[in-house]
């Protein structure tokens, strides 16, 4: 342990004390979770408590101390159920909860101290108790720490008193004001009781908000809330919400949408009141009605936005301004010669523009123009670009309403060019070539200078885009690479180790390994699936399905997936409608959803599962992609467990992202979901809250065809050989993939014809030959696969074809992509299931096209 503070008697307590006849055992054996545990405790400022091991032996420090009372320093050292045998019924509960690893918090609990001297002093604490774990992870101890907070329920206590006099005062007030306001027309006025959720208005704001006078005082809020145009409903919620919380005052303009359709404009402001202890009680204010004003302010805007329109549109310098000299408007010409907009121009006057200089050669002519006397006159002026203008201005009085002058017009115009058109026109027969090379080298140098620019614009734009994509790739690639890297070694490890064993004899012990090898191989090609289906690029095998009966198919399964800790439902609901779907992808993103119910319910639970008809409109519900309307079928998976706070929430969906710990969970679970709904073009929500459960709904749309045939084909284990003269032709640039189909094909009887690409394959499907069956890659370099099967079949119209691929990504994408007499697999595979497909390929009859 670390050296005790100087002076600290808890410190000279451990020293001292013989823990050898105590449960704990000698200090030098402690281990070093209680040794930090006690140093904790020792050298904290607040009064702590540690209790540790079976009997929960005692250790505290000098502000405990003070706390104990008579009962220090017999307590320390010793079990806390010998010291305080008088509080078990209070405690008990406690170390019994916190043993189990949660924590317990509590305030002002009362307490009567005992002195020393015998006399009792009452004591309220604020009290927190924390696990403390040893070194293998377990609970070994508790840490109580304990704030006094008698003081603070003083202070409490009178700011009670002093605010039920001040809010009986503020009562009256209110009655009064509520009064008064209510004795208007042109002010609406409410009183809502928040605690029992009954707003109290007077007729005309009951009648703004389209509500029947005769229930103004028997409604909640929401009711009035309907009133609210649906666009600004969110953003009143919000604004009273922000209200009741912050304590600010509410404020806010919105519109109200009346039965007739008619639309009109509120200004209402009203305020929160509080209980002592800060809870929301009441909420003031009134409404006033500003429909007329926003038409007029409308019209108004209107009228100055047609007339800076036309001002704008003017090749000169137009301006307008007071009599304190002031600029109340220009046209956006002021942009080109002073830099200023006509919003940063306004309130600025016209020394400020032009400087005290140039406003010195003028002010004779302000001031005549503010007398009002019309003036006009040339001049040359600074331009923002630092060269020197030509222009010629006038100033125009402008009389106010009484005939009095209020200010006066400023007209410029800029007569530069036509000057230098002049001179030009003089100089032309001498300047034409050097002026014509000037403007062509002007012209160069500003093409360079934008290129330049464009060139680096675009350099910065690839090196953040590039710095973007690593970072997303290195999250991802760094997620597949710790679990494929698991995988091969179990692979290469598992198939090194048969190599020696065959170099060795040992023929009857490789096949565990290879079992190993094949259910590494296995898991690998499960993550390969979950990130094409993440990424909706998984091949989809659609079939028409009863929901119903495939979540009753499954019960089993689930009834021995959850444990028996935790109780499963099904509600499913009658007259379900059908989907078009993968069964085995839905039930794996099933399965899924019951394992992560499950871990999120380790001490026991409920698990529902549901189904129900719905129709989604986009604004049902909340998902990452916008929802097209229709009717879905909902099938969802809740649990009552420990839920997600909402950090955790916001990344539920991101690939490799899991709360599990290391080796229980790939983070794809959720991920592979979400792309298999967006892929079926359905879509999947998430709910959840701490200690309150999670709720995932995947929603399917609806199949609009025949009742579903709930019969199931059989299948045979077995592939049947080849009938006599069935040839195959396999394309594959991979050597091992096309080798194995190769072997398949030798084992089965077909004869096999074999090429790495599409233009070594062409000959032969060309010719003559008997081919019953074409397999090829996809992904061939130079032609792919679909454009090889295109052409082979312009020689031969009824060959089939069995496209192989590790990627699907033509089949997720594009619709028509299989033709009749196509199939696709999607690699990897077994060799059972390629003997298979190929057999029922080589067996079907073509169908014909009308």
């Amino acid at each position: 342990m670390n050296a005790p503070h100087s002076g600290s008697e808890a410190a000279t307590l451990i020293a001292r004390l013989d823990w050898s006849s105590t449960a704990l055992g000698h200090s030098g054996q402690w281990p070093q979770s209680l040794r930090t545990a006690v140093d904790i405790v020792i050298h904290s400022p607040m009064p702590m408590l540690l209790l540790w091991g079976t009997e929960l032996t005692q250790i505290y420090n000098d502000g405990f101390a003070l706390l104990a009372g008579n009962k220090h320093p017999t307590a320390f050292g010793r079990p806390a159920h010998l010291i305080w045998p008088e509080l078990m019924d209070f405690t008990d509960p406690i170390y019994h909860a916190v043993l189990n690893g949660q924590v317990r918090t509590f305030s002002e609990q009362r307490f009567n101290l005992q002195r020393s001297d015998g006399t009792e002093h009452e004591l309220w604490l604020d009290l927190t108790y924390s696990p403390i774990r040893d070194e293998r992870g377990h609970v070994a101890g508790i840490l109580m720490t304990a704030i006094e907070t008698n003081e603070r329920r003083r202070i409490a206590l009178e700011l009670k008193q002093r605010s039920d006099a001040s809010q009986r005062a503020q009562q009256d007030t209110e009655e009064r004001l509520q009064l008064a306001l209510a004795a208007t027309d042109a002010v609406g006025t409410w009183d809502w009781d928040i605690g029992e959720d009954r707003f109290i208005a007077d007729a005309h704001f009951a009648q703004l908000h389209s509500v029947d006078a005769q229930q103004s005082r028997q409604l909640p809020i929401s009711e009035y809330l309907k009133g609210v145009h649906p666009e600004d409903r969110a953003l009143v919620a919000r604004s009273i919400k922000h209200c009741i919380t912050q304590g600010s005052e509410y404020a806010e303009e919105y519109r109200l949408q009346l039965a007739d359709g008619q639309v009109r404009w509120v200004f209402a402001r009203g305020r929160c009141y509080k209980d002592h202890h800060g809870r929301p009680m009441r909420f003031l204010g009134a409404a006033l009605d500003l429909t007329e004003r926003k038409q007029m302010e409308q019209a108004l805007r209107q009228s100055q936005t047609e007339l800076q329109l036309i001002i704008n549109a003017m090749p000169v310098l137009i301006g307008y301004v007071d009599r304190d000299e002031r600029f109340r408007l220009n046209n956006s010409a002021y942009l080109d010669w002073y830099g200023l907009t006509p919003q940063e121009l306004y309130g600025k006057t016209i020394r400020e523009v032009l400087g005290d200089d140039i406003y010195a050669t003028r002010a004779e002519l302000i001031a005549a123009a503010l007398a009002g006397k019309p003036c006009s006159f040339e001049t040359r002026t600074q331009h923002r670009d630092g060269h020197q203008r030509h222009a010629l201005m006038k100033y125009l009085p402008r009389h106010g309403p009484d005939g009095a002058i209020n200010g006066f017009y400023i007209f410029v115009i800029d007569e530069t060019e036509r000057r230098q058109t002049e001179e030009a026109l003089r100089h032309l027969n001498e300047t034409l070539e050097e002026r014509v090379n000037q403007r062509t080298e002007a012209l160069a140098s500003v093409n360079q200078r934008l290129q330049n620019e464009m060139f680096e614009r675009e350099r910065a734009e690839d090196a953040l885009r590039h710095a973007q994509k690593m970072e997303a790739l290195g999250q991802l690639t760094g997620g597949i690479a710790h679990d494929f890297n698991n995988m091969l070694t179990g692979i290469i490890g598992s198939l090194d180790l048969m190599q020696r064993y065959l170099d060795n004899g040992r023929i009857d012990q490789i096949g565990r390994f290879s079992e190993a090898a094949m259910s590494s191989a296995k898991r690998a090609a499960s993550l390969t699936h979950r990130l094409l289906a993440f990424s909706r690029r998984q091949s989809l095998d659609r079939q028409p399905l009863d929901p119903n009966q495939l979540v009753r198919s499954l019960y089993d399964l689930f009834n021995h997936t959850k444990g028996e800790h935790i109780e499963l439902q099904l509600q499913l609901a009658d007259g379900i409608w059908p989907v078009s779907s993968d069964a085995s992808q839905l039930e794996n993103a099933l399965l899924n959803l019951v394992i992560n119910a499950r871990d999120a319910m380790p001490h026991g639970g409920r698990l529902l599962i549901e189904t129900a008809n719905s129709y989604l409109d986009g604004s049902d519900i909340s998902t990452l992609e916008p929802v097209k309307a229709g009717d879905y079928v909902m099938l969802g998976v809740s649990d009552n467990g420990a839920g997600m706070t909402p950090r955790i929430l916001a990344k539920a969906f991101d690939p490799f992202f899991t709360t599990k710990p290391i080796g229980q969970g790939t983070g794809l679970g959720l991920s592979m979901i979400y792309g298999f709904a967006q892929q079926s073009g359905g879509h999947v929500t998430i709910s959840s809250e701490p200690d309150q459960g999670t709720c995932v709904r995947l929603y399917l749309p609806r199949l609009y065809a025949a009742p579903l045939d709930s019969s199931q084909p059989d299948t045979s284990p077995e592939a049947p050989q080849a009938l006599a003269g069935e040839s195959v032709m396999v394309v594959e640039d991979d050597p091992a993939v096309r080798k194995l189909v190769l072997s398949v094909l030798s084992e089965l009887g077909y004869r096999a014809y074999e090429a790495e690409d599409a233009r070594r394959a062409l000959p032969l499907l060309e010719s003559s030959t008997r081919v019953d069956l074409l397999v090829t890659d996809v992904g061939l370099p130079g032609m792919n696969g679909r454009q090889l099967a295109e052409i082979a079949r312009q020689q031969r119209p009824q060959l089939k074809v069995l496209f192989m691929t590790g990627y699907a990504e033509k089949a997720a994408e594009h619709q028509g992509f299989l033709e009749p007499g196509m199939d696709l697999m999607a690699k990897p595979f077994s060799l059972e299931e390629m003997a298979q497909k190929i057999r029922q390929m080589i067996g079907r009859v073509p169908s014909i096209e009308a």
